[in-house]
């Protein structure tokens, strides 16, 4: 929102899960045309190897791409125990379908988070200064935007192991869910964006999370909660790195040991980068625009164009016609904007809201009394 502007990016935000909807039964179409069960064996039928070779490197980078520059020391021991105890343990599952209930736990989650952003939109949103251009139509970095919303309904990667878990496999049937999912999703995003951005506007940061002070105990909580989903829900982008790999080196096969080794390995690799990282926006923007826009918009209208009979008037081809330069367009311009002009990070610290007087703001402990005289103290040159 803060970098398409906010009315333009709720209409692309319906776009580009409209997009997503669409290019997501492509890919299962596409499977029913050609005769396979995987996105790397669609692409390798239609395309040949290079394809093949290009879809696995995106599938492979797409959760490596980043761009490393602080070490925050007081969280290292924080990922790496969570990482040895939850993450390699639920990523060593075979099945993806076993992951099933425990997806639906980060789901719940994450209806709690978006709940205490709605809480905080009333409470601290009428506390922090609205920039000069915050309800603009559109911004000149609308496309950055694009990215990142791919980014954010990306799953193209893992739909053919999802397809191939359900028990009636049907385009029908699949459409139903994706419909439904897509539905959900963007019901979702839609009141993230809506409540991050009406609380903090321009100053809104790639991680929503950086934006509120750390002496706020509901949103340490919403932290906690965001911080388990993500644990919960890695093993499924872990099945998807893994996939590659067993593909494209072991013939799709791996045994007992190697399927160990190999997701030790992914697990190890993921884990460094993110000691590493710290600025949330760029690693969403570049995932986006370099790995999102061609998984979403590109391969799968390319190899439905090329692998459907159907005339060049069907609704289906005259889509994906569209798709293919406005994802090029969005992976192009996208990644020279990302690196020309990259989002704002605070990189650890506080915004300059949280220290007005040195009084808290948020902190759920305080009461509305306490609050409302703490308010009536505030030095609003700190705000200025």
């Amino acid at each position: 929102m803060k970098q398409a502007g906010f009315p333009l990016g709720i209409l692309l935000l319906f776009w580009v899960s409209y997009i997503t909807d669409f290019s997501l039964v492509l890919l299962i179409k596409g499977g029913a045309l050609s005769g396979t069960d995987t996105y790397q064996s669609l692409v390798n039928k239609t395309f040949g190897f290079p394809g093949y070779l290009l879809l696995s490197v995106l599938q492979f980078l797409y959760p490596f791409i980043v761009d490393p520059e602080n070490l925050f020391i007081g969280r290292h021991f924080i990922i790496v125990l969570s990482t040895i105890v939850f993450t390699l343990p639920l990523s060593l599952y075979r099945d993806i379908a076993k992951l099933g209930k425990i997806s639906l736990i980060s789901t719940v989650l994450t209806t709690v988070i978006l709940g205490i952003a709605m809480a905080r939109v009333i409470s601290l949103g009428p506390h922090i200064p609205k920039t000069e251009d915050a309800w603009v139509f559109a911004k000149p970095n609308a496309i950055q935007a694009v990215g990142v919303m791919s980014f954010a309904f990306i799953c193209h990667h893992n739909c053919f192991l999802v397809y191939g878990s359900l028990e009636e496999r049907t385009v029908a049937k699949w459409s139903r869910i994706i419909h439904v999912s897509t539905l959900v999703s963007v019901f979702i995003s839609v009141l993230f964006a809506t409540c991050g951005y009406l609380t903090f506007t321009g100053f809104t940061q790639g991680d929503l999370f950086e934006n509120y002070c750390r002496n706020d105990d509901l949103v340490t909580f919403g932290r906690f909660c965001y911080g388990v989903t993500v644990i919960l829900t890695y093993p499924i982008e872990c099945f998807v790195t893994r996939e590659v790999i067993a593909n494209v080196f072991f013939g799709g096969n791996l045994s007992s040991v190697f399927h160990v080794i190999v997701t030790v390995v992914i697990i190890t690799i993921a884990t460094l980068v993110s000691l590493l990282i710290d600025c949330l926006g760029i690693v969403l923007e570049l995932n986006g625009v370099l790995c999102a826009a061609p998984l979403i918009f590109i391969i799968p209208s390319a190899c439905y164009l090329k692998l459907s009979e159907e005339p060049r008037t069907h609704a289906d081809k005259i889509m994906s016609c569209v798709m293919l330069p406005i994802g090029a367009t969005v992976m192009v311009v996208g990644f020279i904007m990302a690196v020309t002009n990259p989002q704002d990070c605070t990189h650890g610290q506080e915004m300059f809201y949280c220290f007005p007087d040195n009084f808290s703001l948020t902190n759920i402990s305080v009461s509305p009394f306490q609050l409302t005289t703490q308010l009536s103290h505030l030095n609003i040159s700190t705000f200025q």
